[in-house]
């Protein structure tokens, strides 16, 4: 945040974002600097804003595509996906990825906005931990192909407005055996990124699905996306319940220890809830 420090003598500059004046200057001359520095500051806020906005429309409509072609049986444009990957991690290295969530909340959420929701809280994750680019990438991709097995599942479960019945959950939960069978057949996905498709939904003590995977036979890549998956699903708005805040979802979260790494929990939740930008 833009600083305005008056400092006696040969003071040196506290930070980059400090703007130092001698306590020497004239009460005319601090304010004129003062409401100067307001004004920049909400020239670049408003700008922030507008590019967030246009970043948020474009990512729906790249993820939109992507479902739609796996719906139909098309090829998923790995162009396309990468345009995504970039804009979320554009989005979130300058805002934050509490602006980025709160963007996405402003709309109805469902499959796109869970999708960009995690995808967009893997880069938070990913970049407060020092994954490299490469890393990094590869994982906020993996955020938003996640639930791509959801394009093969009807719509009018997908966007119930009430809890699923037993037979409509069976059919949901296919969705990641659906995702990864898409990604293998189309063929140049990454494995590590099939295998976040496909276990997304397996947990530490073996109660997860679709193989039953247990402690050690979850790889970190999985085990990451899956922190982000329930914490977006808590944090989100249904008609069946209100949204839990970053803090309640992460208190739930914590609960469930045989379920989810609680060392990268650990890690997890002061990105969730320091809410400020990264640097790549």
């Amino acid at each position: 945040m833009p600083r305005l420090v008056l400092a006696r003598g040969e003071a040196g500059r506290p930070d980059a974002h400090a703007v130092v004046m001698p306590t020497s200057a004239s009460r005319k001359a601090i304010l004129s600097k003062a409401f100067a520095m307001i004004e920049a500051a909400t020239c670049s806020a408003v700008e922030r804003t507008r590019r967030l906005r246009e970043r948020a429309q474009a990512a729906k409509g790249i993820v939109s595509e992507l479902f739609d072609s796996a719906a139909l049986g098309g090829t998923l444009t790995r162009s396309e996906l990468d345009r995504g990957t970039e804009i979320v991690l554009a989005a979130v290295t300058e805002v934050g990825i509490s602006n980025w969530l709160a963007e996405l909340w402003r709309h109805d959420a469902g499959v796109y906005e869970h999708t960009l929701s995690v995808s967009g809280c893997c880069a938070a994750f990913g970049g407060r931990i020092g994954l490299s680019r490469v890393d990094l990438a590869r994982l906020a991709r993996a955020g938003l192909l996640h639930d791509l097995g959801k394009a093969r599942i009807p719509r009018e479960i997908l966007d119930k407005p009430g809890r699923l019945d037993a037979n409509e959950a069976k059919l949901m939960r296919r969705h990641p055996e659906l995702g990864a069978t898409l990604l293998t057949a189309q063929g140049g996905f990454d494995p590590e990124v099939i295998d976040v498709v496909r276990h997304h939904h397996e947990r530490l003590d073996g109660t997860g699905y679709p193989d039953r995977l247990k402690g050690r036979e979850i790889a970190d890549l999985v085990r990451i996306v899956s922190i982000c998956d329930v914490f977006s699903a808590l944090t989100e708005r249904r008609a069946y319940r209100e949204p839990a805040k970053p803090a309640e979802a992460l208190a739930i979260m914590v609960q469930t220890a045989g379920h989810l790494d609680q060392d990268l929990l650990s890690a997890f939740a002061p990105a969730m809830l320091g809410c400020e930008p990264f640097v790549l």
